[in-house]
């Protein structure tokens, strides 16, 4: 029965945490809707690893240093806003840019989903995750690292239906992909900050 409550528990915060993710799959399966599968998988990966990764950062905080981790707590929703307005903003100017361009090899190397951006957007939605640390405080850390490996599948799991998703809507929408993608990247921005900040 533990062991049930432990998975039980674990897939619930995966799909709570990994909504992030999945919506900015789709983002990324708009932009970049020629992706293969091996792409996908790489992809869905940077947020898995990362979405796991944070709650045993989390976990390890609050186990050592749980006053500085509450100090930090108040700059999450922040730090992500600033990074997800940022990749956002960035990807709806280099669409309008391009779109007043001829020139098809700037376009084809623009609408890549760089290393460096994944990097980015896999911090930026799993940086509220790190919250999840003082969730599962009470955790050993062996069932601490369950939990984190069932929330790393669960996203994974997650992002690749959302790539899936948008790769789809991408091939009907791909003059206005990039533009939207950026736009969803804004908006979840907007509402995690709004989330942390107001407890929304």
């Amino acid at each position: 029965m533990e062991y049930f409550q432990l998975l039980f528990n674990s897939v619930l915060l995966g799909l709570g945490l990994s909504m992030d993710a999945f919506s900015i799959s789709i983002a990324n399966g708009l932009v970049e809707p020629g992706m293969k599968r091996t792409r996908m998988f790489q992809i869905a990966s940077v947020y898995a690893v990362f979405q796991g990764l944070m709650p045993l950062i989390g976990w390890v905080l609050v186990k050592t240093v749980s006053v500085l981790f509450s100090s930090f707590e108040k700059l999450i929703p922040w730090i992500a806003l600033i990074l997800l307005l940022f990749i956002g903003g960035k990807m709806i100017i280099e669409s309008i840019s391009k779109k007043s361009s001829d020139n098809k090899e700037v376009e084809s190397k623009e609408t890549k989903i760089t290393w460096k951006l994944l990097f980015v957007q896999g911090i930026a939605t799993s940086i509220d995750a790190l919250s999840v640390g003082f969730t599962i405080s009470d955790y050993s850390f062996l069932k601490a690292l369950a939990a984190v490996l069932i929330i790393a599948v669960v996203t994974l799991a997650m992002c690749m239906g959302g790539l899936v998703f948008g790769k789809k809507i991408g091939n009907k929408f791909s003059s206005v992909a990039t533009i939207i993608g950026g736009v969803i990247l804004i908006l979840i921005g907007i509402e995690i900050f709004v989330k942390g900040i107001f407890g929304l």
